[in-house]
């Protein structure tokens, strides 16, 4: 029997989805930093950060039954703890804006988007540049880094954070622009 961390991922689901500890133990603990890197891009709060990741694997471990072999395990787990993010925003929407605000010195006041849920902020997104938008969906919201987002799409780090930078001008234009829609009471 392979260690802990050894097993391949085809092991990990089985074993998952036979309930066995010993192969859940060894997805949390193979995954958790990841993920938690991930939560963490939009909640300073450490506590909120972690609930919010261990929420996520335990939808990882009901739904593991449904792991289908394509594509990777833990773009799949990414997934499922992004969609237990966009749960939470949801019901906490004064950190949406940590999606589009973070790391960027802009003028636009968060406070001025109080009415933005989730699915608004996303059809922003899907305005943006085909590859400003891929990149802005693979740094903000899937958690990527430019190393990483450089990789898949065969581009350099710093073409990478441009257009990240792009991505950001453009949403906090979009925001302004449009602000008027979201503001409630409007």
């Amino acid at each position: 029997m392979p260690g802990k961390n050894n097993f391949s991922e085809e092991e990990l689901v089985k074993g998952c989805a036979a309930n066995k500890r010993l192969y859940q133990e060894a997805m949390y603990r193979r995954y958790f930093h990841a993920m938690l890197g991930m939560c963490r891009r939009y909640t300073k709060d450490d506590e909120v950060a972690i609930t919010i990741c261990n929420d996520g694997f335990l939808k990882v471990f009901k739904k593991i039954n449904s792991f289908a072999f394509k594509g990777s395990l833990e773009g799949w787990i990414r997934r499922i703890v992004y969609h237990t993010l966009s749960d939470h925003f949801r019901k906490n929407s004064k950190y949406l804006q940590f999606m589009v605000f973070e790391d960027h010195e802009g003028e636009t006041n968060p406070e001025v988007i109080p009415g933005l849920y989730l699915e608004d902020l996303m059809r922003l997104i899907e305005q943006l540049p085909e590859t400003s938008e891929k990149v802005f969906r693979l740094y903000a919201i899937e958690g990527f880094n430019h190393r990483e987002i450089g990789e898949q799409l065969g581009m350099s780090e710093n073409t990478s954070k441009w257009h990240l930078s792009n991505a950001r001008k453009k949403l906090q234009h979009l925001l302004k622009t449009q602000s008027s829609k979201y503001v409630q009471g409007s």
